[in-house]
């Protein structure tokens, strides 16, 4: 065999293997590219989160459920939102009262997305969605409480406000539902209601004035209460000294009578004694330092005086 033939035939089988390695790696490339778009349209839904699936803009479909999910190529798009329950804090606001009194409101909302393709066709973001529920949430408010008197919404005493909470949690949801924004409102709470900074000091004198009236009725019914204690304590008191004199002029008159009794019977056993005895008892009442007495010298009383006792 000649070298032309030689190499004729080399050169065929180096052009045999170059075929076979471009078709292989070609089909190598497409193997990798199809595994790229594929492994790059699938999509993992989380706990917790909704997946929204987009095809040309529009909401086609959403998964909620965790797992693995798969898209088409090119075509659709997938955006995340947030399935657990979010906290909404709405701007404050000025609400008149029914008796026409300002006051600054500042609530909260919990909530959460129920439909996220309602949701999306209504609200578009959920910014959106919150300043739809901020707007529907500060109108119930100003209605429910353009019901109440000014006293009622800032004196808990007087306050007829006590399910205000419920009832603003529930009309909301009535409009979110009507309206159809695929959200829903959990919980609605008032958590500060200020006064404006004009009517503040209007306010504090009132209150002020309110809380001297009232404890001038404390003192009142202090008052009464010390009075009545007193004149029963007084009644109480004249009774135990009636009843201790009525006794004591009972046992005093039994002493009269006792003493009367032991004189008699001393009387009946010494006549002479008991006399001279009643003669010196009257000396006492009788007798004392300015008593000038003129008696005759043979008088019984002067014999006493002088010791004369024959």
């Amino acid at each position: 065999m000649s070298d032309q033939n030689i190499v004729d035939i080399n050169e065929r089988k180096g052009n045999v293997d170059w075929k076979k390695y471009r078709t292989s790696g070609i089909f190598l490339i497409i193997f990798l590219v199809l595994v790229g778009i594929i492994l790059s349209n699938l999509f993992i839904v989380k706990e917790g989160e909704y997946k929204v699936i987009r095809q040309f803009g529009e909401v086609v479909d959403y998964k909620d459920e965790p797992g693995l999910s798969y898209k088409i190529p090119f075509i659709q798009t997938v955006t995340t939102l947030p399935k657990y329950q979010m906290i909404y804090d709405v701007e404050e606001a000025e609400i008149n009262t029914r008796d026409k009194k300002r006051l600054i409101i500042d609530n909260y909302s919990v909530w959460k997305i129920e439909n996220p393709k309602l949701m999306i066709a209504n609200a578009r973001t959920v910014a959106g969605a919150e300043a739809k529920m901020g707007e529907f949430i500060y109108s119930v408010v100003r209605a429910e409480l353009g019901k109440l008197n000014y006293d009622e919404v800032i004196n808990d005493e007087k306050s007829s406000r006590g399910s205000l909470n419920d009832v603003v949690t529930a009309k909301v949801n009535e409009l979110l539902v009507r309206d159809n924004y695929g959200i829903q409102v959990i919980d609605v709470r008032m958590k500060r209601t200020d006064l404006p900074v004009e009517n503040e000091q209007t306010v504090f004198t009132r209150m002020i004035s309110d809380r001297e009236k009232i404890a001038q009725e404390y003192l009142s019914r202090g008052d009464a209460d010390k009075n009545r204690i007193i004149a029963n304590t007084d009644k109480v008191v004249k009774e135990i000294l009636s009843k201790a004199k009525a006794d004591a002029e009972v046992i005093r008159g039994e002493g009269e009578a006792e003493a009367a009794k032991i004189y008699n019977e001393s009387f009946s056993k010494d006549a002479e004694f008991y006399q001279l005895f009643r003669t010196l008892e009257s000396y006492k009442t009788t007798i004392n330092g300015e008593t000038m007495i003129i008696l005759p010298s043979d008088s019984p009383y002067a014999n006493l005086l002088m010791g004369n006792l024959q």
